[in-house]
Protein backbone atom coordinates (compact mmCIF):
# COMPACT_ATOMS: atom_id res chain seq x y z
CA UNK A 1 0.00 0.00 0.00
CA UNK A 2 1.34 3.48 -1.03
CA UNK A 3 0.70 4.62 3.03
CA UNK A 4 3.32 1.72 3.58
CA UNK A 5 6.33 3.27 1.32
CA UNK A 6 9.05 4.39 2.72
CA UNK A 7 12.96 4.22 2.77
CA UNK A 8 15.03 1.57 4.36
CA UNK A 9 18.14 3.74 4.39
CA UNK A 10 16.95 7.51 4.10
CA UNK A 11 20.58 8.62 4.35
CA UNK A 12 21.38 7.62 1.03
CA UNK A 13 19.07 9.85 -0.69
CA UNK A 14 21.57 12.75 0.29
CA UNK A 15 23.49 11.28 -2.50
CA UNK A 16 21.43 13.06 -5.24
CA UNK A 17 23.21 16.01 -4.85
CA UNK A 18 26.10 14.92 -6.64
CA UNK A 19 24.21 14.35 -9.87
CA UNK A 20 23.12 17.97 -9.31
CA UNK A 21 26.54 19.06 -9.04
CA UNK A 22 28.07 16.73 -11.75
CA UNK A 23 25.24 18.37 -14.52
CA UNK A 24 26.61 22.36 -12.96
CA UNK A 25 30.07 21.73 -13.48
CA UNK A 26 29.28 20.24 -16.68
CA UNK A 27 27.42 23.06 -17.59
CA UNK A 28 30.03 25.54 -16.51
CA UNK A 29 32.99 23.62 -18.31
CA UNK A 30 31.35 23.55 -21.98
CA UNK A 31 30.42 27.53 -21.66
CA UNK A 32 32.76 28.92 -23.70
CA UNK A 33 31.88 32.40 -23.79
CA UNK A 34 32.58 32.58 -19.81
CA UNK A 35 36.10 31.27 -20.26
CA UNK A 36 36.97 33.62 -23.00
CA UNK A 37 35.28 37.26 -21.62
CA UNK A 38 37.49 38.47 -19.72
CA UNK A 39 40.74 37.87 -22.14
CA UNK A 40 38.94 39.31 -25.11
CA UNK A 41 36.47 41.99 -25.61
CA UNK A 42 32.48 41.89 -26.01
CA UNK A 43 31.83 43.48 -29.23
CA UNK A 44 35.11 41.13 -30.77
CA UNK A 45 34.20 38.17 -28.73
CA UNK A 46 30.64 37.58 -30.83
CA UNK A 47 32.70 37.74 -34.45
CA UNK A 48 35.45 35.27 -32.92
CA UNK A 49 33.69 33.06 -30.72
CA UNK A 50 32.30 29.88 -33.34
CA UNK A 51 29.12 28.75 -31.17
CA UNK A 52 28.53 24.70 -31.67
CA UNK A 53 24.76 23.86 -33.00
CA UNK A 54 21.82 24.64 -30.84
CA UNK A 55 20.00 21.72 -31.31
CA UNK A 56 19.95 19.81 -28.39
CA UNK A 57 21.20 16.37 -27.43
CA UNK A 58 20.96 13.99 -25.09
CA UNK A 59 24.27 14.35 -23.58
CA UNK A 60 26.46 11.55 -21.74
CA UNK A 61 26.52 13.59 -18.71
CA UNK A 62 22.93 13.98 -18.13
CA UNK A 63 22.84 9.89 -18.37
CA UNK A 64 25.50 10.16 -15.93
CA UNK A 65 23.71 12.12 -13.55
CA UNK A 66 20.51 9.85 -13.98
CA UNK A 67 21.99 6.81 -13.17
CA UNK A 68 23.49 8.17 -10.08
CA UNK A 69 20.12 9.43 -9.14
CA UNK A 70 18.66 5.96 -9.88
CA UNK A 71 21.48 4.56 -7.78
CA UNK A 72 21.29 6.78 -5.14
CA UNK A 73 17.08 5.86 -4.79
CA UNK A 74 18.05 2.35 -4.80
CA UNK A 75 20.60 2.24 -2.28
CA UNK A 76 18.15 3.89 0.14
CA UNK A 77 16.01 0.70 -0.61
CA UNK A 78 12.75 2.03 -1.18
CA UNK A 79 10.02 -0.61 0.10
CA UNK A 80 6.23 -0.76 0.78
CA UNK A 81 5.93 -4.66 0.99
CA UNK A 82 6.34 -6.88 4.55
CA UNK A 83 8.60 -9.65 4.33
CA UNK A 84 6.99 -12.94 6.41
CA UNK A 85 9.29 -14.71 8.50
CA UNK A 86 11.18 -17.72 6.94
CA UNK A 87 9.73 -19.98 8.95
CA UNK A 88 6.07 -18.77 8.43
CA UNK A 89 5.22 -22.66 6.77
CA UNK A 90 5.75 -23.93 10.11
CA UNK A 91 2.98 -22.44 12.21
CA UNK A 92 0.12 -21.98 9.76
CA UNK A 93 -2.65 -22.94 11.44
CA UNK A 94 -6.32 -24.77 9.73
CA UNK A 95 -9.04 -25.40 10.75
CA UNK A 96 -11.71 -27.71 9.64
CA UNK A 97 -15.16 -27.40 9.20
CA UNK A 98 -17.06 -30.24 8.35
CA UNK A 99 -20.53 -30.02 7.63
CA UNK A 100 -22.96 -33.01 8.84
CA UNK A 101 -26.42 -31.85 7.60
CA UNK A 102 -28.71 -34.68 5.81
CA UNK A 103 -27.60 -33.71 2.44
CA UNK A 104 -24.34 -34.41 2.98
CA UNK A 105 -25.60 -38.55 3.36
CA UNK A 106 -26.01 -37.91 -0.60
CA UNK A 107 -24.53 -40.48 -2.80
CA UNK A 108 -24.39 -38.88 -5.79
CA UNK A 109 -20.21 -39.32 -5.55
CA UNK A 110 -19.67 -42.53 -4.52
CA UNK A 111 -19.50 -44.02 -1.24
CA UNK A 112 -21.06 -40.87 -0.48
CA UNK A 113 -20.83 -36.68 0.15
CA UNK A 114 -19.75 -37.51 3.92
CA UNK A 115 -17.16 -39.89 3.25
CA UNK A 116 -15.48 -38.69 0.72
CA UNK A 117 -14.67 -35.43 3.11
CA UNK A 118 -13.37 -37.62 5.42
CA UNK A 119 -10.78 -39.14 2.73
CA UNK A 120 -9.81 -35.63 1.64
CA UNK A 121 -9.38 -34.90 5.60
CA UNK A 122 -7.16 -37.40 5.34
CA UNK A 123 -5.05 -36.37 2.26
CA UNK A 124 -4.85 -32.61 3.93
CA UNK A 125 -3.55 -33.82 7.09
CA UNK A 126 -0.75 -35.95 4.98
CA UNK A 127 0.03 -32.90 3.05
CA UNK A 128 0.50 -31.15 5.66
CA UNK A 129 2.50 -33.00 7.81
CA UNK A 130 3.45 -31.51 11.87
CA UNK A 131 0.94 -28.50 10.83
CA UNK A 132 -1.67 -27.67 13.55
CA UNK A 133 -4.96 -28.49 12.53
CA UNK A 134 -8.71 -29.13 14.50
CA UNK A 135 -11.84 -29.96 13.45
CA UNK A 136 -15.81 -28.50 13.68
CA UNK A 137 -18.51 -30.23 13.20
CA UNK A 138 -21.70 -28.75 12.27
CA UNK A 139 -25.54 -28.99 11.41
CA UNK A 140 -27.91 -27.20 12.54
CA UNK A 141 -25.44 -26.73 15.25
CA UNK A 142 -22.08 -26.31 15.64
CA UNK A 143 -19.40 -28.51 17.62
CA UNK A 144 -15.75 -28.45 18.61
CA UNK A 145 -14.68 -32.14 17.62
CA UNK A 146 -10.82 -31.53 18.08
CA UNK A 147 -8.49 -28.53 18.87
CA UNK A 148 -5.93 -26.70 17.39
CA UNK A 149 -3.12 -29.55 17.51
CA UNK A 150 -0.19 -31.52 15.11
CA UNK A 151 -1.28 -35.15 16.24
CA UNK A 152 -2.59 -36.34 12.89
CA UNK A 153 -3.58 -39.64 14.85
CA UNK A 154 -6.02 -38.09 17.19
CA UNK A 155 -7.77 -35.70 14.67
CA UNK A 156 -8.16 -38.98 12.05
CA UNK A 157 -9.45 -41.15 15.04
CA UNK A 158 -12.53 -38.18 15.26
CA UNK A 159 -12.98 -37.82 12.03
CA UNK A 160 -13.56 -40.90 10.77
CA UNK A 161 -16.35 -41.07 13.55
CA UNK A 162 -17.99 -38.14 11.67
CA UNK A 163 -21.65 -38.82 11.09
CA UNK A 164 -24.74 -36.66 10.01
CA UNK A 165 -26.82 -38.84 12.46
CA UNK A 166 -24.47 -37.81 15.64
CA UNK A 167 -25.46 -33.98 14.83
CA UNK A 168 -28.44 -33.13 17.65
CA UNK A 169 -29.71 -30.63 15.67
CA UNK A 170 -30.91 -30.49 11.69
CA UNK A 171 -30.17 -27.72 9.77
CA UNK A 172 -27.19 -25.73 8.91
CA UNK A 173 -25.99 -23.32 10.54
CA UNK A 174 -22.33 -21.96 8.73
CA UNK A 175 -22.12 -18.69 10.90
CA UNK A 176 -22.28 -20.65 13.84
CA UNK A 177 -19.16 -22.51 12.40
CA UNK A 178 -17.37 -19.46 10.94
CA UNK A 179 -17.55 -17.87 14.34
CA UNK A 180 -16.60 -21.20 16.70
CA UNK A 181 -13.40 -21.66 14.31
CA UNK A 182 -12.62 -17.80 14.34
CA UNK A 183 -13.09 -17.69 17.77
CA UNK A 184 -10.97 -21.25 18.12
CA UNK A 185 -8.30 -19.37 16.41
CA UNK A 186 -8.49 -15.71 18.13
CA UNK A 187 -7.79 -17.92 21.22
CA UNK A 188 -4.59 -19.56 20.38
CA UNK A 189 -3.32 -16.32 19.45
CA UNK A 190 -2.22 -17.21 15.85
CA UNK A 191 -3.45 -16.31 12.09
CA UNK A 192 -4.69 -19.44 10.26
CA UNK A 193 -7.31 -20.35 7.82
CA UNK A 194 -11.23 -21.49 8.06
CA UNK A 195 -11.68 -24.42 5.68
CA UNK A 196 -15.88 -25.38 5.12
CA UNK A 197 -16.03 -29.20 3.89
CA UNK A 198 -19.58 -28.45 2.45
CA UNK A 199 -22.42 -29.08 -0.32
CA UNK A 200 -23.78 -25.67 0.00
CA UNK A 201 -23.57 -22.00 2.07
CA UNK A 202 -26.69 -20.53 3.11
CA UNK A 203 -26.98 -16.14 2.45
CA UNK A 204 -26.67 -15.89 6.16
CA UNK A 205 -22.88 -16.62 6.11
CA UNK A 206 -22.72 -13.89 3.69
CA UNK A 207 -23.30 -11.28 7.06
CA UNK A 208 -21.38 -13.33 9.53
CA UNK A 209 -18.04 -13.63 7.55
CA UNK A 210 -17.38 -9.91 7.40
CA UNK A 211 -16.89 -10.09 10.83
CA UNK A 212 -14.49 -12.90 10.62
CA UNK A 213 -10.57 -12.51 10.69
CA UNK A 214 -9.12 -14.94 9.14
CA UNK A 215 -9.18 -17.00 5.31
CA UNK A 216 -12.17 -18.62 4.57
CA UNK A 217 -11.40 -21.45 1.67
CA UNK A 218 -14.24 -23.70 0.52
CA UNK A 219 -14.35 -26.96 -0.75
CA UNK A 220 -17.54 -27.90 -2.42
CA UNK A 221 -19.27 -31.32 -2.53
CA UNK A 222 -21.67 -33.24 -4.85
CA UNK A 223 -22.88 -33.01 -8.38
CA UNK A 224 -25.15 -30.98 -9.91
CA UNK A 225 -28.01 -33.78 -10.54
CA UNK A 226 -27.96 -34.03 -6.72
CA UNK A 227 -28.20 -38.10 -5.59
CA UNK A 228 -30.39 -40.42 -3.61
CA UNK A 229 -29.83 -39.93 0.78
CA UNK A 230 -27.69 -42.74 2.07
CA UNK A 231 -30.67 -45.26 3.59
CA UNK A 232 -28.71 -46.71 6.25
CA UNK A 233 -29.42 -42.66 8.29
CA UNK A 234 -32.29 -42.77 9.55
CA UNK A 235 -33.11 -38.92 9.43
CA UNK A 236 -36.08 -38.07 7.45
CA UNK A 237 -35.13 -36.09 3.70
CA UNK A 238 -36.52 -34.69 1.07
CA UNK A 239 -38.80 -37.81 -0.45
CA UNK A 240 -39.27 -37.47 -4.54
CA UNK A 241 -40.66 -40.87 -6.37
CA UNK A 242 -40.43 -42.38 -2.99
CA UNK A 243 -36.85 -42.03 -2.31
CA UNK A 244 -35.05 -39.78 -0.32
CA UNK A 245 -32.87 -37.43 -2.22
CA UNK A 246 -30.54 -34.79 -1.52
CA UNK A 247 -30.32 -31.41 -4.20
CA UNK A 248 -27.48 -30.97 -6.30
CA UNK A 249 -23.92 -28.59 -5.66
CA UNK A 250 -25.43 -25.05 -7.31
CA UNK A 251 -21.63 -24.23 -7.90
CA UNK A 252 -22.68 -20.65 -9.41
CA UNK A 253 -24.45 -19.96 -6.45
CA UNK A 254 -21.68 -21.10 -4.20
CA UNK A 255 -19.11 -18.97 -6.21
CA UNK A 256 -21.66 -15.92 -5.62
CA UNK A 257 -21.89 -16.88 -2.06
CA UNK A 258 -18.17 -17.21 -1.75
CA UNK A 259 -17.49 -14.09 -3.21
CA UNK A 260 -19.52 -12.10 -1.41
CA UNK A 261 -17.45 -13.77 1.50
CA UNK A 262 -14.44 -12.94 0.17
CA UNK A 263 -13.59 -16.12 0.11
CA UNK A 264 -12.22 -18.80 -2.60
CA UNK A 265 -13.84 -21.54 -3.60
CA UNK A 266 -13.56 -25.06 -5.26
CA UNK A 267 -15.34 -28.22 -5.86
CA UNK A 268 -13.72 -31.90 -4.96
CA UNK A 269 -11.80 -33.72 -7.74
CA UNK A 270 -11.20 -37.27 -7.38
CA UNK A 271 -7.40 -36.80 -7.95
CA UNK A 272 -5.26 -34.38 -5.33
CA UNK A 273 -5.53 -31.37 -7.25
CA UNK A 274 -8.24 -29.98 -4.76
CA UNK A 275 -5.28 -30.98 -1.89
CA UNK A 276 -2.86 -28.89 -3.37
CA UNK A 277 -4.99 -25.85 -3.93
CA UNK A 278 -6.04 -26.05 -0.25
CA UNK A 279 -1.93 -26.00 0.53
CA UNK A 280 -0.78 -23.82 -1.76
CA UNK A 281 -4.16 -21.27 -0.51
CA UNK A 282 -3.28 -22.01 3.52
CA UNK A 283 0.48 -20.94 2.81
CA UNK A 284 -0.50 -18.06 1.08
CA UNK A 285 -2.71 -17.24 3.42
CA UNK A 286 -0.80 -17.45 6.63
CA UNK A 287 2.37 -15.59 5.13
CA UNK A 288 -0.34 -12.23 3.72
CA UNK A 289 -1.08 -12.76 7.87
CA UNK A 290 1.94 -12.56 8.91
CA UNK A 291 3.41 -9.66 6.75
CA UNK A 292 0.85 -7.77 8.16
CA UNK A 293 2.46 -7.62 11.77
CA UNK A 294 5.93 -8.54 10.40
CA UNK A 295 9.03 -5.95 11.40
CA UNK A 296 11.13 -6.99 8.07
CA UNK A 297 10.47 -5.46 4.88
CA UNK A 298 11.27 -6.74 1.43
CA UNK A 299 13.90 -4.34 0.08
CA UNK A 300 13.00 -3.58 -3.73
CA UNK A 301 16.17 -1.66 -4.35
CA UNK A 302 17.31 -2.98 -6.36
CA UNK A 303 14.88 -2.94 -9.15
CA UNK A 304 16.97 0.08 -10.08
CA UNK A 305 20.03 -2.05 -10.88
CA UNK A 306 18.81 -3.12 -14.55
CA UNK A 307 17.76 0.25 -16.05
CA UNK A 308 20.79 1.86 -13.68
CA UNK A 309 23.15 -0.79 -15.69
CA UNK A 310 21.49 0.19 -18.92
CA UNK A 311 22.07 4.00 -18.93
CA UNK A 312 25.66 4.19 -17.78
CA UNK A 313 26.50 1.89 -20.57
CA UNK A 314 25.23 4.44 -22.74
CA UNK A 315 26.32 7.28 -21.00
CA UNK A 316 29.73 6.79 -23.02
CA UNK A 317 30.10 8.61 -25.98
CA UNK A 318 31.88 5.84 -28.17
CA UNK A 319 30.14 2.42 -27.03
CA UNK A 320 33.47 0.86 -26.55
CA UNK A 321 32.60 -0.24 -23.13
CA UNK A 322 29.07 -1.50 -24.70
CA UNK A 323 31.14 -3.32 -26.79
CA UNK A 324 33.94 -4.59 -24.49
CA UNK A 325 31.00 -6.00 -22.15
CA UNK A 326 29.43 -7.85 -25.14
CA UNK A 327 32.22 -9.24 -26.00
CA UNK A 328 32.73 -10.90 -22.73
CA UNK A 329 29.34 -12.15 -22.64
CA UNK A 330 29.54 -13.86 -26.16
CA UNK A 331 32.85 -15.46 -24.88
CA UNK A 332 31.58 -16.75 -21.89
CA UNK A 333 28.64 -17.98 -23.55
CA UNK A 334 30.55 -19.75 -25.61
CA UNK A 335 32.85 -21.57 -23.02
CA UNK A 336 31.56 -24.90 -21.75
CA UNK A 337 28.76 -24.16 -18.46
CA UNK A 338 30.42 -26.20 -16.24
CA UNK A 339 34.07 -24.53 -16.51
CA UNK A 340 32.55 -20.81 -16.25
CA UNK A 341 29.71 -20.93 -14.54
CA UNK A 342 30.62 -19.81 -11.48
CA UNK A 343 33.22 -17.55 -12.72
CA UNK A 344 30.83 -15.94 -14.34
CA UNK A 345 28.16 -15.17 -11.32
CA UNK A 346 31.03 -14.26 -9.32
CA UNK A 347 31.34 -11.38 -12.28
CA UNK A 348 28.65 -9.95 -11.07
CA UNK A 349 27.38 -11.01 -8.05
CA UNK A 350 28.20 -11.30 -4.26
CA UNK A 351 28.11 -15.04 -3.15
CA UNK A 352 24.92 -13.97 -0.80
CA UNK A 353 23.20 -12.70 -4.16
CA UNK A 354 24.22 -15.93 -5.29
CA UNK A 355 23.17 -17.57 -2.20
CA UNK A 356 19.59 -16.16 -2.52
CA UNK A 357 18.99 -17.21 -6.08
CA UNK A 358 19.88 -20.86 -5.25
CA UNK A 359 17.37 -20.50 -2.19
CA UNK A 360 14.17 -18.74 -3.77
CA UNK A 361 15.05 -21.96 -6.53
CA UNK A 362 14.54 -24.43 -3.58
CA UNK A 363 18.42 -25.24 -3.82
CA UNK A 364 19.07 -25.07 0.03
CA UNK A 365 21.92 -26.94 -0.10
CA UNK A 366 23.99 -24.85 -2.60
CA UNK A 367 23.10 -21.57 -1.03
CA UNK A 368 23.60 -23.15 2.69
CA UNK A 369 27.70 -23.05 0.68
CA UNK A 370 26.97 -19.68 -0.90
CA UNK A 371 25.65 -17.08 2.31
CA UNK A 372 28.15 -15.41 4.00
CA UNK A 373 25.54 -13.92 5.60
CA UNK A 374 24.37 -15.98 8.97
CA UNK A 375 21.17 -15.20 9.65
CA UNK A 376 20.43 -16.48 6.04
CA UNK A 377 23.15 -18.94 5.81
CA UNK A 378 20.98 -20.66 9.26
CA UNK A 379 17.72 -20.74 7.61
CA UNK A 380 19.31 -22.07 4.50
CA UNK A 381 20.76 -25.07 6.38
CA UNK A 382 17.12 -25.52 8.35
CA UNK A 383 15.47 -25.42 5.12
CA UNK A 384 18.55 -28.11 3.89
CA UNK A 385 17.33 -30.12 7.10
CA UNK A 386 20.98 -29.58 8.57
CA UNK A 387 19.47 -28.71 11.78
CA UNK A 388 22.77 -29.25 14.26
CA UNK A 389 24.32 -27.17 11.74
CA UNK A 390 22.12 -24.22 11.51
CA UNK A 391 21.66 -24.29 15.21
CA UNK A 392 25.82 -23.35 15.50
CA UNK A 393 24.92 -20.82 12.85
CA UNK A 394 22.57 -18.99 14.70
CA UNK A 395 23.78 -19.28 17.99
CA UNK A 396 26.07 -17.17 17.30
CA UNK A 397 24.30 -13.65 17.60
CA UNK A 398 22.32 -13.08 20.32
CA UNK A 399 18.62 -11.74 19.19
CA UNK A 400 15.06 -12.26 19.45
CA UNK A 401 15.08 -13.57 16.12
CA UNK A 402 18.23 -15.84 16.67
CA UNK A 403 16.54 -16.83 20.08
CA UNK A 404 13.42 -17.98 18.10
CA UNK A 405 15.46 -19.72 15.12
CA UNK A 406 17.64 -21.88 17.55
CA UNK A 407 13.96 -22.96 18.50
CA UNK A 408 12.97 -24.25 15.74
CA UNK A 409 15.85 -26.16 15.33
CA UNK A 410 16.25 -27.89 18.49
CA UNK A 411 12.54 -28.85 18.13
CA UNK A 412 13.20 -30.57 15.09
CA UNK A 413 16.06 -32.46 16.85
CA UNK A 414 13.82 -33.50 20.01
CA UNK A 415 15.30 -31.53 22.06
CA UNK A 416 12.37 -30.08 23.84
CA UNK A 417 13.33 -29.40 27.44
CA UNK A 418 16.28 -26.16 25.76
CA UNK A 419 13.47 -25.66 22.97
CA UNK A 420 11.41 -23.89 25.59
CA UNK A 421 14.20 -22.32 26.72
CA UNK A 422 14.92 -20.47 23.55
CA UNK A 423 11.38 -19.53 22.94
CA UNK A 424 11.37 -17.91 26.34
CA UNK A 425 14.02 -16.25 26.03
CA UNK A 426 13.12 -14.79 22.66
CA UNK A 427 9.61 -13.79 24.17
CA UNK A 428 11.52 -11.96 26.88
CA UNK A 429 13.31 -10.11 24.56
CA UNK A 430 10.57 -9.32 22.12
CA UNK A 431 6.93 -9.30 23.80
CA UNK A 432 3.98 -10.15 22.12
CA UNK A 433 5.29 -12.62 19.41
CA UNK A 434 2.16 -14.70 17.99
CA UNK A 435 4.83 -17.47 16.20
CA UNK A 436 7.55 -17.66 19.28
CA UNK A 437 4.03 -17.98 21.91
CA UNK A 438 2.63 -20.80 19.48
CA UNK A 439 5.51 -22.61 18.87
CA UNK A 440 6.65 -22.40 22.94
CA UNK A 441 3.29 -23.81 23.74
CA UNK A 442 4.12 -26.94 21.35
CA UNK A 443 7.32 -27.23 22.66
CA UNK A 444 5.67 -27.04 26.64
CA UNK A 445 3.54 -29.56 25.53
CA UNK A 446 6.27 -31.96 23.53
CA UNK A 447 8.50 -31.74 26.39
CA UNK A 448 5.82 -33.03 28.92
CA UNK A 449 4.73 -35.69 26.69
CA UNK A 450 8.38 -36.99 26.72
CA UNK A 451 8.41 -36.56 30.42
CA UNK A 452 5.39 -38.75 30.33
CA UNK A 453 6.94 -41.27 28.14
CA UNK A 454 9.84 -41.41 30.23
CA UNK A 455 7.94 -42.04 33.65
CA UNK A 456 6.11 -44.66 31.70
CA UNK A 457 8.86 -46.84 30.91
CA UNK A 458 9.93 -48.16 34.54
CA UNK A 459 12.10 -51.45 34.56
CA UNK A 460 11.13 -54.89 34.09
CA UNK A 461 12.23 -56.68 37.56
CA UNK A 462 11.56 -60.57 37.75
CA UNK A 463 9.75 -61.91 40.70
CA UNK A 464 12.32 -63.67 43.43
CA UNK A 465 9.95 -66.94 43.53
CA UNK A 466 6.89 -68.44 41.48
CA UNK A 467 4.37 -70.31 43.40
CA UNK A 468 2.13 -72.58 42.36
CA UNK A 469 -1.21 -73.93 44.23
CA UNK A 470 -1.30 -77.14 43.94
CA UNK A 471 -3.73 -78.11 46.50
CA UNK A 472 -7.60 -78.76 45.07
CA UNK A 473 -6.07 -77.91 41.19
CA UNK A 474 -8.43 -74.74 42.02
CA UNK A 475 -8.62 -71.13 43.40
CA UNK A 476 -9.58 -70.09 46.82
CA UNK A 477 -13.35 -68.58 47.01
CA UNK A 478 -13.11 -64.96 47.83
CA UNK A 479 -15.12 -61.95 47.63
CA UNK A 480 -13.63 -58.85 45.73
CA UNK A 481 -14.80 -55.74 46.81
CA UNK A 482 -16.26 -53.45 44.20
CA UNK A 483 -14.75 -49.96 45.77
CA UNK A 484 -11.11 -50.66 45.34
CA UNK A 485 -11.67 -50.58 41.87
CA UNK A 486 -10.49 -47.58 40.55
CA UNK A 487 -12.70 -45.13 38.25
CA UNK A 488 -9.62 -46.29 34.99
CA UNK A 489 -10.87 -49.26 34.99
CA UNK A 490 -14.45 -49.01 34.97
CA UNK A 491 -14.13 -46.04 32.35
CA UNK A 492 -12.06 -48.94 30.56
CA UNK A 493 -14.97 -51.36 30.43
CA UNK A 494 -17.48 -48.94 29.19
CA UNK A 495 -18.29 -50.01 25.84
CA UNK A 496 -17.89 -46.40 23.90
CA UNK A 497 -17.02 -45.03 20.45
CA UNK A 498 -15.52 -41.75 19.90
CA UNK A 499 -18.90 -41.55 17.65
CA UNK A 500 -21.05 -42.28 20.89
CA UNK A 501 -19.08 -39.84 22.76
CA UNK A 502 -19.26 -36.82 20.35
CA UNK A 503 -23.34 -37.26 19.94
CA UNK A 504 -23.44 -36.99 23.52
CA UNK A 505 -21.25 -34.32 24.16
CA UNK A 506 -22.86 -32.52 21.04
CA UNK A 507 -26.38 -33.18 22.77
CA UNK A 508 -25.36 -31.91 26.10
CA UNK A 509 -23.91 -28.60 24.84
CA UNK A 510 -26.80 -27.55 22.93
CA UNK A 511 -28.74 -28.11 25.61
CA UNK A 512 -26.45 -25.80 27.59
CA UNK A 513 -24.65 -28.38 30.33
CA UNK A 514 -20.98 -29.57 30.05
CA UNK A 515 -19.87 -33.25 29.93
Amino acid sequence: MISDFHFLRPWWLAAIVLPVIIVWLASRTTDIRRHWKGMIAPHLLDNLLIEPDQQRHLRPVWLLALVLALMAVGLAGPTWKREASPFAADTAALVIAVDLSRSMDATDISPSRIERAKLKIHDILAMRQGARAAVIAYAGSAHLVVPLTDDDALIETYTDALATDIMPKPGKDTPAALLLADSLLKTDGSSGTILLLTDGVEDAAITAAKSIENDILILGFGTAAGGSLNPARGNPGAVSGGHETASGLDTDALQKTATAMDADVATMTDGDTDIRWIARNIQANFVRQSSKDSDRWHDLGWWFLMPAALLFALSFRRGWVVKLMATMVAIRLLTPIEASAGEFADMWLTPDQQGRLAFEHGDFETAAKLFKDPPWKGIALYRAGHFDQAYDTFAASDTPESRYNQGNCLMHMGKFDEAVDAYRRALAARKDWPEAEANLAIAERLKKQQEDDDQAQEPNEKPDSIQFDDKGKRGKAGTVNLAEQTAEMWIRNIPISPADLMARRFALETKGARP
